[in-house]
């Protein structure tokens, strides 16, 4: 078969990233022929076309146009009619479901679903933030309601989708590659290059942003260092939000460590390298990071919203953002180490 899925970037920058790069190689391997459709992209795969649609590089701009796009009719009628000589398309996300729409509504043979991994609005938004996130999740439920199949990340993300829409999925989680992430890998390269020689580690894997709640997280961080001063916290992310990223550095105190973006192939040796992984993340669609970290040995922090009741098998579930139970959650941790 001819598969074409859709995805708003093609990068190793987040989840949905990861997820549609684990998808295209099982397609691929499977037999069918494969070809990604992306606004943004700097990932190849081998026999893989990808189409980079484009979209403007102003980071104020870029969020305009991903709200609006069905505005930009030209673009969406040519890649619509392309979409119209695939067995089945794949959408990951407005504003590519606009196309995925489109497609369905004028070649009714192809097949179209809507892979969903939600949109999260949460009360650390400002009012214009939380304005611009229910415009989009309107615009986003609007363009799935023709789809043939839907397919949700997470048992929460499916309740969502019916509440919102009507529509039922199923759920199917997000595959972890156990030859990659389990208890054998060393943690000792990435202890050597941050200079960490004891004490306890906690580690955040993610984008740098304001609903990861990172903010808390070093607030908890500070209380868990009262306690235990050799204390040691790993941020390994992308920094997508200038004013949010210098704000915690800002808090950030001693013993915090920002390793930027790690490279997919090094999570391993950082999951290995931590004695407990943390995230204070005021919403989460589907957590990957938690499900690496249990594979990795290591047990996970983290606030009960979202997805994080179904994906946390070992580890403490707290309060949403009850900083206090946070750091207890994370020294009766170190105190069982």
């Amino acid at each position: 078969m001819k598969i074409a899925i859709l995805t708003p970037t093609f990068s190793h920058f987040s989840g949905i990233d990861r997820l549609v790069e684990i998808q295209a190689k099982k397609f691929i391997k499977q037999g069918h022929k494969v070809d990604i459709f992306a606004l943004q992209a700097s990932l190849k795969l081998p026999n893989v076309n990808v189409f980079v649609l484009g979209m403007p590089k102003n980071p104020f701009m870029e969020r305009i146009y991903r709200l609006f796009m069905f505005l930009d009719r030209k673009k969406v009628e040519k890649y619509a009619k392309m979409l119209q000589s695939y067995d089945i398309v794949y959408s990951h996300f407005y504003p590519m479901n606009i196309i995925a729409y489109k497609a369905k509504k004028e070649g009714r043979k192809i097949k179209y679903v809507y892979h969903n991994a939600g949109v999260g609005i949460v009360s650390t938004y400002s009012f214009f933030e939380r304005l611009y996130l229910h415009l989009f999740n309107i615009f986003s439920n609007w363009t799935v309601k023709n789809c043939d199949e839907a397919i949700s990340i997470s048992e929460f993300l499916r309740k969502t989708l019916r509440k919102e829409t009507g529509i039922d999925s199923k759920v199917e989680y997000i595959p972890v590659d156990t030859k990659r992430f389990n208890k054998k890998v060393s943690g000792k390269r990435i202890r050597k290059k941050f200079g960490i020689r004891d004490g306890p580690v906690l580690l955040y894997v993610g984008r740098i942003s304001p609903h990861k709640g990172i903010h808390l997280l070093l607030k908890a961080f500070a209380l868990v260092q009262k306690e235990y001063p050799r204390a040691k916290l790993i941020i390994a992310g992308k920094h997508t939000f200038k004013k949010y990223s210098e704000k915690l550095k800002r808090l950030a105190g001693r013993n915090v460590m920002f390793a930027g973006f790690v490279p997919d192939k090094d999570l391993p040796e950082y999951y290995a390298a931590c004695d407990i992984y943390t995230s204070c993340s005021l919403w989460e669609g589907y957590d990957i990071p938690i499900v690496e970290a249990f594979y990795s040995g290591k047990p996970s922090i983290a606030f009960d919203v979202g997805s994080h009741p179904e994906v946390l098998k070992k580890g403490k579930l707290v309060k949403e953002s009850d900083v206090e139970a946070f750091a207890k959650a994370i020294m009766f941790y170190v105190k069982k180490k």
